[in-house]
This record gives structure tokens, sequence and C-alpha cells, in this order.
């Protein structure tokens, strides 16, 4: 879990314990979220954020050891949010930054494979669907930008969706890649159908920004859940399953 006290902690949560096993500090007092990489069972990579503003550091979970150090070459600003997983050719890394400005990294090698301008103000958040290799991402803006990899792991602009109102603080495609869920600053949860971005659903239940959004992993369709977390320091979950 990765709190505002800097540090990034392990919990025990098995036999009903809720105990803090190890922890790292990170020195980070930005805005960008961990993103943690299950390697093989029982070994995960963890990428963070670090005190300089425009890093980041990976690290093996079990020991904390370096694994490598990721910063572009040119000013890009500050590290907003980034998402790793598993490539074919090694752990891959997409991190957005304050230009609005998308880094596609080969963590393994310690470089870049392509970097795209897909946003003109930050990019706030992202996802990505590794089976049909297609990301989208959103910003203070209101429009969502959704993006896709060739076979050279180049990112190319692929196309875009305009809201309501502007600002999303996350979003999330869910599993089966059917649709996908964004938290807003405007209090409200949106749906969209994922292959063709289509607004499928306004959630509306909280008054202050939506921080938050997740997809449950039940197999089974009519038990998946998407539960909301929002500055009104409320939870919501919610039922969004339709056989048509």
């Amino acid at each position: 879990i990765q709190g505002r006290d800097l540090h990034v902690c392990v919990w025990d949560l098995s036999e009903d314990r809720r105990t803090v096993t190890d922890s790292l500090l990170t020195g980070s007092v930005g805005f960008c979220q961990c993103s943690l990489l299950e390697t093989r069972p029982g070994d995960a990579l963890l990428a963070h954020p670090t005190e300089n503003m425009e890093e980041v550091s990976v690290v093996e979970v079990k020991s904390w050891t370096p694994v490598c150090t990721l910063k572009p070459d040119s000013k890009l600003g500050m590290l907003m949010c980034m998402k790793m997983w598993q490539a074919d050719s090694g752990p891959v890394l997409c991190a957005g930054y304050e230009d609005g400005s998308l880094v596609l990294w080969d963590v393994s090698h310690r470089r870049p494979f392509s970097c795209l301008k897909a946003h003109p103000e930050p990019v706030m958040c992202l996802d990505i669907d590794v089976c049909k290799q297609k990301g989208i991402s959103g910003s203070s803006e209101k429009i969502l930008q959704s993006w896709t990899l060739d076979n050279q792991q180049n990112l190319q602009m692929h196309d875009s969706v305009q809201m309501t109102n502007p600002g999303v603080s996350q979003l999330r495609i869910r599993v089966d890649g059917k649709i996908f869920a964004t938290a807003g600053w405007d209090n409200i949860i949106r749906v969209f159908g994922w292959k063709k971005l289509k607004p499928l659903a306004v959630l509306q239940h909280h008054t202050d920004m939506v921080n938050s959004v997740a997809f449950s992993d039940h197999q089974d369709p009519p038990q998946r859940l998407l539960a909301a977390g929002s500055k009104d320091q409320r939870i919501s979950v919610w039922s969004i399953y339709s056989e048509s």
C-alpha cells in the first residue's frame, strides 16, 4: 500500500492478520501511484516514483533490490502516472508525464521504446489492454485518448472520446476487455464500451471528486462489480452487468 508518508508498505493479510511486514521509503511527494507486476509466483517488481519528480525506480519486492531507474532525456515534467506489464520481450512500463507525453519503457534494457504526445495537458491516468495492445489515457481536459502499440512497440494515436466535464483521476479497463470506467473530477463515474469508446452509463452517487475506480475479478459475469472511491470519504459498489 502506498501512503502519503512517502512509504510503500507490504501487509500480511493471511489468516486474518493485518500487519505491516516491510516498507520502502520512496521519497516521492507527487501524484503518481506505484505499479506492481508479478513476474512469477512469489516474485514481483514494483515501479515507484522517487524524490526526483521525473524519475521511475523499479525494484524487486522481496529484497527491495534496485533493478533500474528510468528518466527521460528530454524535459517532460513531473511523472504523473504509470502502468507496468509483462510483454514477450520482458517487463514494459508506460509512463505519463506533466507535458502530456506518454513514454513506453523497456525495463530490461533501461531505455525508451517510443514516446507520444497524447494530451495538451498533464496525463492524469492510463491503463492498457495487453491482449489488444491498446491503451487509454485521461488528463485534466475533456478528452479521453486511446492509443495502440505496433510490433516495434511504437505508440500511435488511435481514437478519442469527449466527456461532458473535464478531469479524470483514474480509469480502468475491465479484465474481459469489454468496458472501461473513469473516475471524474465532476463527482461522476462513467462507463464506456472499450471497442468503440461508446458512452454506456453515467453513475451518480458521490458528492465530491471521484479518485479511483476498480473492477472485481469474478469469473462469472453477473458477479462482476465496479467499486469507486471518492473525496467524500465514501466507497460505492455497483453491479453493472447486463445480458444484452
